[in-house]
């Protein structure tokens, strides 16, 4: 029940953000499209702790801003990559240690690398990324490092894990 509530509650925020309408007519008509999406949902038996995840709380209001940064930055430096006369691309496949306690944990990494431009997310068997990174040297301390950490305690954990070596 408690995820039903959370994703209703999230649908019924970013229809009301995105369509930015007052008029009580339409927002019947957006609570009515919500819960026809959350009765279609919960039919096909979709409706769990991955989908909505209630346990992380407001933590990602933590956590998007400084993934927003860091896809801004990897954008910068993809292109100043690709816009060089020399394309200097070292291109690599990485695997990396996702420290993260729970599935849902090392599945926001995976997502967060392959959003993050110059790495994508290939493989993910158990606690280990198999990771292509476009050209960056030192592609796996920072894709293991600090976002590892972060999503650590966006679940809620310290995030203090030692570092395997791969």
């Amino acid at each position: 029940m408690k995820y039903t509530l959370t994703l209703s509650l999230a649908l019924l925020a970013v229809w009301f953000l995105w369509s930015g309408h007052t008029e009580p007519h339409l927002l019947v008509i957006g609570g009515l499209s919500v819960w026809l999406c959350m009765w279609i949902s919960w039919r096909m038996g979709i409706v769990d702790e991955e989908g909505a995840p209630a346990e992380l709380g407001l933590r990602p209001l933590i956590y998007i801003p400084w993934l927003t940064k860091e896809i801004v930055v990897s954008n910068i430096e993809v292109t100043k990559t690709i816009l060089s006369p020399n394309m200097n691309l070292k291109r690599n496949m990485i695997e990396i240690g996702a420290h993260q306690e729970s599935e849902l944990g090392r599945v926001i990494l995976a997502n967060s690398i392959t959003l993050t431009p110059g790495t994508v997310s290939v493989k993910m068997d158990g606690d280990r990324i198999l990771v292509h990174a476009l050209s960056f040297e030192g592609a796996e301390d920072d894709l293991s490092g600090e976002m590892g950490r972060r999503i650590c305690r966006l679940e809620g954990s310290s995030g203090d894990h030692d570092k395997e070596s791969n």
